[in-house]
């Protein structure tokens, strides 16, 4: 490197001459800062990148591999004891009145000490073992009788509805891999390998296939039913999640109430899908999402889903280390916890002084990330994932603190993430669907089942019903 000149024993021709060399430099320097700059930026980025996982951000859990984050929880420790919460009813096996059988186990016939005969003896202490009975299939047969009359005709039974073929398995029978296949998610070939195991009644997997077919007719009134409940509903939760099906990706659409669920698939995942599946477009009523453009692009007013926004929050704190996410997760949680203690919204004083504290930690968050220039290309620019997130919940703060000020709409979009878990378990377990009937095979019988283990109902009471022609119908009120 050139040491510098000393510039006193320069002449003022030698100073002119060293100016007009270094000048055009000073925009290079510029150039080359801004460019450093944009570059620290992106290893930054990049390398928070790395650090998402199913807790700071929207990935699924499956994706963190063996390298899972340890849970963190964001309640405060002490907060509640540990072990079952007060009230809580429990599930404890307990004696009944009636046992089934009794076997006795009596005292020896004379004393062990003395020898004496012993007699009369009575019942000091009893213990109960709950098991199953040895499983095994029923047949039933069903013989028609026919008799002449005198004139000659010769007049015979009738089956009953439902007998049809001269070997068929029972509502029971069907009922129970129906259950197994759709509710428990066992893939077919386990579903007929373990009715062999547990009833020694082994099914081929067509007869599997075919008893869902049979459930998926049977249960389709149920479930439009279902769909036109949702979209009369006051408030809704809606996601969607991907699932292979004939090689493709399509679209699990899932819409749910706290007493419904709803599932459908569809090859599109916007507004085409919302179209022709016709639920969506005409609900009115409160909305819960997760910010997804098509869901804000339909009429109905709208409810943020906060889980979203504290893993992203998270991500922003600890990867990004910037302390006003901390501040902004500790505000929306404080405002949730007093939101559950109070039972209802909360006074409009409480939420002037929330949204206040809100907009501050919004300011702070800019001042952190700036937007980025205009790039001059079309469309949106390109702004940092801290930035987009400001920008949203500056832009829907109102969907954002709905559930403060609506007692029905809740902080998280938890019951159509719920809604969504089973499907994602199938796949995992089962693979993806080889056809399109299959996907909407499954998706109208979980949808079914989905709401009936809402309501409390017993799932394989109410398929033997389903496939004897009765199906249990929904609670709509």
């Amino acid at each position: 490197m050139d040491e510098l000149p000393d510039l006193a024993r320069l002449s003022v021709a030698e100073k002119d001459e060293l100016i007009r060399e270094l000048w055009p430099l000073r925009a290079l320097v510029r150039d080359l800062a801004a460019q450093v700059t944009a570059l620290q930026a992106k290893v930054t980025e990049l390398e928070a990148r790395l650090g998402q996982n199913s807790r700071n951000s929207s990935k699924p859990p499956s994706s963190d591999g063996l390298n899972k984050p340890k849970p963190k929880s964001l309640r405060k420790a002490g907060q509640h004891p540990k072990g079952g919460q007060k009230g809580h009813a429990g599930h404890t096996l307990k004696k009944v009145a009636a046992p089934d059988h009794a076997v006795m186990h009596l005292p020896p016939l004379h004393c062990d000490e003395c020898h004496r005969f012993l007699s009369d003896p009575t019942v000091i202490e009893t213990r109960q073992v709950f098991d199953l009975p040895p499983l095994r299939f029923e047949v039933t047969e069903h013989q028609v009788f026919a008799a002449q009359c005198a004139c000659g005709k010769i007049c015979r039974g009738t089956f009953p509805d439902g007998i049809c073929s001269p070997v068929q398995y029972g509502p029971s029978a069907l009922a129970a891999v129906v259950h197994l296949t759709h509710h428990h998610m066992m893939p077919v070939q386990r579903t007929a390998a373990l009715m062999g195991d547990f009833f020694g009644l082994p099914m081929a997997e067509a007869t599997v296939l075919a008893a869902s077919d049979g459930a998926r007719i049977r249960l389709q009134s149920a479930v439009d039913s279902i769909g036109r409940a949702i979209q009369a509903a006051e408030v809704a939760h809606a996601d969607e999640t991907g699932m292979r099906v004939a090689g493709s990706l399509h679209w699990m659409h899932v819409l749910a109430t706290t007493t419904l669920t709803w599932v459908a698939c569809h090859a599109k995942r916007g507004r085409q899908a919302f179209d022709a599946l016709a639920i969506l477009p005409g609900f009115l009523g409160t909305l819960i999402h997760d910010g997804w453009k098509p869901y804000r692009d339909l009429a109905c007013q709208h409810g943020l889903c906060n889980a979203h926004h504290l893993r992203e929050l998270t991500y922003v704190l600890e990867e990004l280390g910037q302390a006003w996410a901390g501040r902004m997760i500790d505000l929306l949680v404080a405002a949730c916890h007093e939101v559950n203690e109070v039972g209802s919204p909360l006074p409009m004083g409480r939420i002037v002084d929330f949204r206040a504290r809100y907009a501050e930690i919004l300011a702070e968050g800019d001042a952190v990330n700036p937007l980025a220039p205009r790039s001059g290309k079309r469309g949106r620019t390109r702004q940092s994932k801290a930035a987009n997130l400001l920008l949203r919940l500056r832009a829907y703060a109102d969907d954002v603190w709905r559930f403060a000020t609506d007692h029905n709409i809740p902080f998280t979009n938890n019951l159509a993430e719920q809604a969504v878990r089973m499907p994602k378990v199938k796949q995992k377990i089962s693979g993806s669907f080889r056809t399109k009937n299959g996907a909407d095979t499954f998706c109208t019988i979980r949808s079914y089942l989905a709401t009936m283990h809402k309501q409390e109902a017993n799932l394989f009471h109410a398929l033997t019903l389903t496939f004897q022609g009765q199906p249990p119908q929904p609670r709509f009120a």
